[in-house]
């Protein structure tokens, strides 16, 4: 078994590549094919924990784990191969193949692609031999000259794999079709090659209209517009990289207000998609005081820096927002990064915090210490919540899956408890309460994601991701040109 590999290339970042991978993953998938997703690297603090054999645990991003759900296919590390996660402006952590490397991470970015490119070529060879098709997402543009000698994601990839790719681009941007007719002119002829068809996303209009931009385009390339895909806002994928506004909030009465906290290193923010779709929810992401008004709960979301992004935090006064709202009596939750910066200090003796900012005293809402260790902890966790008491408690005895992915371990504040300021451990070594019941804190990523939590904190059921993968496959079909996805996976 060969697989035949289909590629969806981009003119810019946010062009629609993920979500347009994940709906063509679901789609060759319902035809009974055995599918796979692929992306040589990829840059996001939104990662996912993988099982399987010990070779294939570890982390990916999450848009190939969710792509491997929507392909009915078991998430493992070859599907992400090369993960890069910003950790500053000018630094990222490297994993590979599921593990952090501190080598790759200390390396040059130019240095470093030779160095990874085998482990690329290996993960995906050995999906194509185990699939009848491998759907490929590459990043940001092929067209980008200046990366191109040491291109390891886009069409390196793709001529590795003789990939028939899609290049779609952002129409509501602007400029649709001198980005498509721009990326193509600074590809190599055998490059430009690989180029079967364009594909328009986020169009919102009467589509005759855009004639005869489709066919001069044609006439210049040789490449057909092959899709016109409407703008479509409440699909219900997870975003990849971006944050949602009150445009894709869910429709309806707002019946409570979550504020969570963006700092600049977020990390998981695809993991609060469900609450997005909870009827009655607004969803807000404040980044200043102001942004806090009015809310029911805050959320301080997981950091992949979290000293710095605490700073942030004291910086624009959100610390004193925080505060004021615990004070208040309501409810405050911190998952990961944000549990420990609800401690009262972060201590970094082995200088796992970039910046050298891991020392710092948290926002002393929980009686609790973090300590960076040099290991990362990085597993999936099943665990059921004792007792819990005021806003959480409707949480008692739920029992939620999730993952864990942090170098940070929390404990009790020793000096505190003997003072008999004691943190309620409402899942051992995994989820704290103060004692008004209002602040809590976890390990724990992905806990929205649990029916079971959504029913008993809100009553509420939402979409479940078969559902959203199957309205994304039905949308492509519905838009696509006939017989363009087959022809796409023809042996010739």
């Amino acid at each position: 078994m060969t697989a035949v590999c289909v590629m969806v290339l981009g003119t810019t970042s946010g062009a629609g590549k993920s979500w347009l991978t994940t709906a063509l993953c679901r789609h060759y998938a319902r035809q009974g094919l055995k599918v796979a997703p692929f992306k040589a690297q990829n840059m996001s603090n939104n990662a996912r924990v993988v099982a399987g054999a010990p070779s294939m645990q570890g982390e990916i991003g999450s848009a190939q784990y969710f792509q491997s759900l929507a392909a009915k296919a078991e998430p493992d590390v070859r599907m992400n191969p090369l993960l890069l996660k910003p950790e500053a402006d000018t630094r990222s952590q490297v994993v590979l193949m599921g593990e952090v490397s501190r080598e790759l991470s200390d390396m040059p970015w130019r240095g470093r692609s030779e160095k990874v490119w085998p482990h690329i070529a290996a993960a995906l060879d050995a999906l194509r031999a185990e699939n009848d098709v491998v759907v490929i997402e590459g990043a940001g543009s092929p067209a980008e000259i200046n990366l191109h000698a040491s291109d390891i994601v886009n069409m390196r990839v793709a001529r590795h794999a003789q990939a028939r790719c899609l290049l779609v681009t952002d129409i509501d941007r602007g400029g649709a079709f001198a980005h498509l007719y721009g990326t193509w002119a600074l590809l190599p002829d055998d490059e430009r090659a690989l180029i079967k068809g364009f594909v328009l996303n986020k169009f919102r209009g009467d589509a005759s209209l855009l004639a005869p931009a489709p066919q001069m385009l044609k006439d210049l390339t040789g490449v057909p517009v092959v899709a016109t895909l409407p703008m479509w806002w409440q699909h219900g994928l997870p975003e990849e990289d971006g944050v949602f506004d009150d445009k894709t909030r869910a429709a309806g009465a707002v019946k409570k207000t979550i504020a969570v906290i963006a700092w600049p290193r977020i990390s998981n923010l695809d993991e609060f998609q469900p609450l997005k779709n909870v009827p009655g929810v607004r969803l807000v992401w404040a980044r200043t005081p102001a942004d806090c008004a009015g809310a029911d709960w805050i959320i301080l979301p997981g950091s992949k820096s979290t000293a710095a992004d605490l700073a942030w935090l004291r910086q624009q006064g959100l610390d004193l927002a925080v505060a004021e709202h615990a004070a208040q009596g309501r409810a405050v939750l911190g998952i990961c990064g944000g549990l420990q910066v609800l401690g009262e200090a972060l201590i970094d003796t082995h200088g796992i915090e970039p910046m050298a900012l891991g020392n710092a005293p948290g926002l002393g809402l929980l009686p609790l210490v973090t300590a960076f260790d040099a290991n990362k902890t990085v597993r999936l966790t099943t665990a059921t919540f004792g007792a819990l008491s005021g806003a959480w408690s409707a949480l008692s005895g739920v029992t939620a899956s999730g993952y864990e992915i942090h170098h940070g371990q929390t404990a009790q504040h020793p000096a505190m408890a003997a003072r008999g300021d004691i943190a309620r451990e409402v899942v051992p070594g995994l989820a704290w309460q103060n004692a008004a019941g209002n602040v809590m804190g976890c390990y724990l990523h992905g806990l929205f994601e649990n029916p079971a939590v959504l029913r008993a904190l809100f009553g509420a059921t939402v979409p479940t991701l078969e559902t959203v993968f199957d309205g994304l496959a039905d949308f492509l079909q519905t838009h696509v040109e006939p017989g363009v996805l087959e022809s796409l996976i023809h042996k010739d």
